[in-house]
């Protein structure tokens, strides 16, 4: 098997143009034509997971965050983006990012929304073709805030959440956006959205949008989106013919104490 074989699987899942117009998706270091043994799928191409890909005689990485966002003006060991590139293209390493086409046509939401049990979920902002970010549902009954972050933070092998909002307060029309989720803040209000679960969300965009009614609780860019590597490993990939598929995880790149 080859590396656009690989690719070929992964993009009928995800294809390339469900991505925002500002992502970069797609095969971003690497060659097409190379043989596929041992795949390693990450969220994030980390210094260390590279390291690791190269020393376990990886021959693709896999990735939901780009290791690549923006222009490149050379590749050289001066910078970390630079040393990456080179560790992996110098071992033959090939990386794949699959992001926001994952997010919007591959299901992070959805498979998210799911794990909370979430009933008769939609497409919270639809992007392309009926698909889109974030969805938005039913609990199985009214819950109160407290307990619904403790279902999050138990499906998600969370330590602790941050909550916006009156932990006694009931809710059941539920939104869910894993990642950073500010820009689907009035989208979420305006679905009628009793409470979002998602990421990224600073102190003022919190409590704003508590005073208009939508409860949040942050459950950190990380701790939603993890739930990619074994999706991707065994919804997406499955057993394939001479090639080991593994996760590596490096924990949260942040600790709470």
């Amino acid at each position: 098997m080859l590396v656009r074989d690989v690719t070929e699987i992964l993009e009928r899942n995800s294809p390339p143009e469900y991505a925002e117009d500002w992502d970069n998706v797609g095969l971003l270091c690497g060659r097409s034509d190379r043989e596929v043994h041992r795949i390693m799928v990450t969220l994030d191409a980390t210094t260390e997971a590279c390291r690791k890909a190269v020393e376990m005689g990886v021959d693709m990485i896999i990735t939901h965050h780009p290791m690549v966002f923006g222009k490149i003006n050379r590749v050289n060991d001066q910078s970390v983006l630079g040393r990456k590139l080179l560790m992996l293209i110098e071992a033959g390493v090939s990386c794949y990012a699959m992001h926001t086409n994952f997010d919007t046509k591959g299901g992070m939401a959805k498979l998210a929304g799911s794990m909370l049990g979430l009933k008769a979920m939609q497409v919270l902002e639809e992007t392309k073709d009926g698909e889109g970010l974030g969805v938005i549902g039913l609990l199985e009954r009214t819950t109160p805030l407290c307990r619904l972050a403790d279902l999050v933070k138990r499906q998600f092998g969370l330590p602790e959440v941050l909550v916006f909002g009156d932990c006694n307060k009931e809710v059941e029309k539920v939104a869910v956006c894993p990642g950073s989720g500010k820009s689907v803040i009035d989208i979420s209000i305006a679905k009628g959205a009793e409470c979002l679960i998602t990421g990224d969300i600073g102190h003022h965009d919190g409590i704003d949008a508590m005073d208009a009614g939508l409860y949040i609780i942050d459950a950190s860019h990380y701790g939603l989106e993890e739930i990619f590597v074994d999706h991707i490993m065994n919804e997406v990939l499955g057993p394939l013919d001479g090639v080991e598929i593994f996760g590596w995880s490096v924990g949260r790149p942040y600790n709470v104490y």
